[in-house]
């Protein structure tokens, strides 16, 4: 089985730059399976509103900013792990940093994601 690990994470960051309600739920419908899951060091949820609600809460705390890939996308088997960087489009600057490891199910579709967080301002 071939495995499409950058076509994976393309929609996942679609998902997380999602900013519209109509667009956030098709982009989460598009990237994580119906009972698929998120975990970092803030949140731990399951299911597409849950992981929409996540989604809607990093933009209001951090409005004009978009999710960047940083470096490139590592897979194996039915697990990929990546960077990414949350970019003021305003001034390019990248407070938050992470990378995230997450396992597909035989679709390509985001069963887990475990979000590890290397940079964070220090109010969050």
């Amino acid at each position: 089985m071939s495995v499409n690990y950058e076509g994976a994470v393309a929609r996942y960051f679609e998902a997380w730059n999602a900013v519209e309600p109509e667009a956030l739920r098709k982009a989460v419908a598009a990237a994580w399976t119906e009972d698929g899951g998120y975990t970092d060091p803030l949140a731990e949820v399951r299911g597409h509103e849950g992981i929409a609600a996540v989604i809607t809460a990093v933009h209001e705390q951090f409005p004009g900013f978009v999710f960047r890939p940083h470096g490139a996308v590592d897979g194996h088997h039915d697990i990929a792990r990546f960077g990414w960087e949350l970019v003021n489009e305003r001034d390019g600057s990248a407070p938050v940093a992470g990378f995230d490891v997450i396992t597909l199910d035989g679709e390509g579709r985001i069963r887990q994601v475990l979000g590890f967080l290397d940079r964070v301002p220090p109010e969050v």
